[in-house]
C-alpha cells in the first residue's frame, strides 16, 4: 500500500484529494497545523521525523493573503514565501531520503496560474508561486534518477474557500465569462489529475508545471 503524506487537507482541494486517496486505498497522512505548522521549518521537521516513510507527498498547504507593493511588508512577505514556498522545498527534502532507498517516490507540487500570470495585488502570491515552478524543475532533474518523479499543478479559477475569499461573486461570474469552459473547477476535477501524477501509472512525466485552468492560459 502507497502511503501519501498531503498538506492542506483540512478543506478545499487538498481535502478532495485525501478523499480520492483514501477511496484508492492509499494509506495518507494529513496533519492539522498544531501537528505541522507550516511557518516553521522546525515543526516540519519534527512531524517528517515521526513518519516510517512514505512515497507520495502531495505539497497542497497554502495561503494568499492579498497586497499591492505598497501595502505589503516584509513579515507578510516572508511568511508567504514559507509557507507557500519553502515548506514545499523542506517537505521534498525531508521526505525524499526514504523514497531513495525505496527507489520510489511521487512528490505534486503546487503551483497557480499566477506563477506565469498576474493581477494586482497579488504579487506575495506571484512571486511565491513561480518559486513553487522552478523547485519542481530543479528537484525533478535530481530526482529523477532515483525514479522519484516531481510536478507540480497549477490551478486556475477553482470552486474553493480560497477563491470565494478573494473575489466576490460579480468579480467570480465576470471570471466564469471569460473563461473558455465557462466555469470554474471543481476540487475534485484537480483532485484526479493528482492521483495521476502521484500513481505508478505516471511513470515518465516529470518536472513539469501542468495548468489545469479551463483555458485560462489560453486567452
Amino acid at each position: 500500500m502507497h502511503k501519501a503524506l498531503i498538506t492542506g487537507a483540512s478543506r478545499g482541494i487538498g481535502k478532495a484529494i485525501k478523499e480520492l486517496f483514501l477511496k484508492r486505498d492509499i494509506e495518507v497522512y494529513t496533519p492539522s497545523r498544531e501537528e505541522m505548522d507550516l511557518k516553521s521549518d522546525e515543526s516540519i521537521r519534527r512531524y517528517t521525523d515521526t513518519l516510517n516513510g512514505v512515497d507520495i507527498l502531495i505539497n497542497c498547504g497554502g495561503i494568499n493573503d492579498l497586497a499591492s507593493l505598497e501595502e505589503m511588508t516584509l513579515e507578510k512577505f516572508q511568511e508567504m514565501l514559507q509557507v507557500n514556498l519553502i515548506s514545499q522545498t523542506m517537505l521534498i527534502k525531508y521526505v525524499t531520503p526514504y523514497m531513495k532507498v525505496q527507489k520510489y517516490g511521487r512528490i505534486v507540487n503546487f503551483a497557480s496560474i499566477w506563477c506565469s500570470y498576474s493581477k494586482e495585488r497579488r504579487i506575495m502570491y506571484s512571486i511565491a508561486k513561480a518559486g513553487v515552478k522552478g523547485l519542481t524543475t530543479a528537484a525533478a532533474v535530481e530526482l529523477s534518477k532515483y525514479n522519484i518523479l516531481c510536478n507540480a499543478i497549477a490551478p486556475g479559477f477553482i470552486n474553493t474557500e480560497m477563491t470565494t475569499q478573494n473575489n466576490t461573486a460579480e468579480q467570480i461570474k465576470i471570471m466564469e465569462e471569460a473563461l473558455p469552459v465557462k466555469r470554474m473547477g471543481q476540487p475534485e476535477e484537480i483532485a484526479e489529475f493528482v492521483y495521476f501524477l502521484a500513481s505508478e501509472k505516471n511513470s515518465f512525466t516529470t518536472g513539469q508545471t501542468i495548468f489545469v485552468d479551463g483555458g485560462f492560459s489560453c486567452v
